[in-house]
């Protein structure tokens, strides 16, 4: 699945701006289908201005590709729709983003000639009961076809036979689960939705990169295998087919998917039926290295998720937020003054502390994760660090068990970590040099020591390049 998440240094060459935006993300979505050979598109309708005529543009404009390859059968794009319980000021985009499938609908019929609807399923963020997703699936059925039945001033004339009828009758809501106890209580939550419809399968989207935000990376992975695993014997229970999906960016702290990491990553996710392709993964490596990375993503087989001992999951994923949020709680003003030098890569409506869009943990207020990782990269102190100083041996140990990639990801990090740095703790930097045997990127190194020295002096412009410079050295912004 791509998706428009803004993580990449490079543009791509379609930008007419240093923010894609409007119908450079149109195109985008054509490129990623056509070039990149993605099945799938997220269009995001959540934070910024939304394009509702996505399909009447693509299917205008690329004709012929989209003659071959039909949306809603060979190819697909899928909404991600606010939250009206936690995102008040977008509530109503909702109710646009659904009145608008219909209409696509339409187009699409003219079209192809029949009647394979081009946009049938819808990503719910911040999901957090079974309610919530009821609610935009009754709302769709109820209030966006349901209303081609009702009558106009009483007369006869209904409202389909005014303006004709409304296609898909249904549509399906994916659940996005972003924090602990949602992630911990997916299988719940999932299970109850299901139960009084009669569904061939249901997509669950795990997050990725909030939860190691808020609590850190090891804590991220532990709840998304514990989540995976719960949904594969919920699958079980039910006989209803669950797809979980990944949101996986290029950062270690992020997921780790690269084009030159895939087999990686899937190993570490056995039960993802779908891996999120982000903004560097397209646009920061060579176009056939992510054509041939893509192409093997698509030829992976879903295999069974593995189980992991709860139990000691649950309290390692405790103790580790807890010394996690401590180093974040002393870091936070740095966060956020380089935050403010990082450059943005989308058009978004809504900026960071407005409207419940920035990320807040602990009552810290934290920028957006993308945002949150470029700033602590840029400065030698790679958040997928953090929080190591408090694990002992025996937790190590069961890390190294159930998280295939421990050592991996935390070399890749490494790489870019400057224990001679102010802002490093004396017992980091041992837990880290003792785990830790790589050899250290010294050109980044270098950058990030120049940025915390520009930040001493606030030499603003230093600041802003060397923040790109490390970017480029590292292959994604954050």
């Amino acid at each position: 699945m791509s998706t428009q998440h803004p993580d990449n240094v490079h543009l791509p060459f379609f930008a007419e701006t240093s923010e894609l935006g409007g119908d450079d993300e149109v195109q985008e979505a054509y490129y990623s289908y056509s070039h990149l050979g993605c099945r799938e598109q997220m269009w995001d309708c959540e934070g910024k201005e939304v394009d509702n005529f996505v399909v009447k543009k693509l299917l205008s404009r690329y004709e012929s590709f989209f003659r071959d390859n039909q949306l809603g059968k060979d190819l697909f794009l899928t909404l991600r729709v606010p939250n009206p319980e936690v995102e008040r000021p977008e509530a109503k985009i909702l109710l646009e983003t659904l009145e608008s499938i219909p209409r696509s609908f339409d187009v699409a019929h003219l079209f192809s000639g029949n009647n394979i609807p081009p946009i049938y399923e819808v990503i719910l963020p911040m999901t957090s009961s079974h309610v919530a997703i009821d609610n935009i699936y009754q709302y769709y059925c109820d209030f966006v076809v349901g209303q081609q039945y009702k009558r106009l001033g009483g007369r006869d004339m209904t409202i389909a036979e005014w303006i004709g009828p409304f296609s898909p009758q249904k549509i399906n809501v994916i659940p996005l689960f972003e924090d602990a106890p949602s992630m911990l209580n997916a299988s719940g939550i999932v299970g109850r939705y299901v139960q009084d419809k009669d569904l061939s399968y249901q997509r669950v989207f795990l997050a990725r990169s909030d939860p190691a935000m808020n609590y850190g990376m090891v804590p991220a992975i532990l709840l998304n295998k514990i989540a995976l695993f719960r949904l594969h014997l919920l699958a079980e229970e039910t006989g209803v087919p669950i797809y979980p999906i990944i949101g996986v960016g290029s950062a270690p702290f992020r997921g780790n998917l690269r084009p030159d990491t895939v087999e990686r990553c899937v190993a570490e996710y056995p039960g993802v039926h779908t891996f999120t392709i982000q903004s560097a993964f397209k646009y920061d490596y060579p176009l056939d290295m992510v054509r041939s990375a893509v192409a093997d993503l698509e030829g992976q087989r879903t295999t069974i998720p593995r189980e992991i001992e709860e139990e000691t999951a649950v309290a390692l994923i405790t103790k580790y937020t807890n010394a996690y949020m401590q180093a974040i709680t002393g870091l936070s003003d740095l966060i956020n003054r380089v935050a403010t030098f990082v450059p943005s890569r989308r058009k978004r409506k809504l900026h960071i502390g407005l409207f419940g869009y920035s990320r807040s943990a602990g009552g810290i207020s934290l920028p957006r994760a993308i945002t949150f990782t470029s700033a602590l990269y840029s400065v030698g102190l790679p958040p997928e660090l953090l929080g190591l100083d408090a694990l002992d041996s025996d937790e190590i140990e069961f890390l190294r068990e159930v998280y295939v990639n421990f050592d991996a990801d935390l070399a890749d990090a490494a790489r870019y970590f400057d224990p001679e740095s102010e802002y490093v703790p004396p017992s980091l930097a041992k837990a880290v040099l003792d785990l830790v045997d790589v050899e250290p990127d010294e050109e980044h190194r270098e950058i990030a020591a120049s940025i915390r020295s520009a930040l001493k002096e606030n030499r603003t412009a230093d600041i802003r390049s060397g923040i790109l410079r490390a970017a480029n050295a590292r292959k994604f912004l954050g």
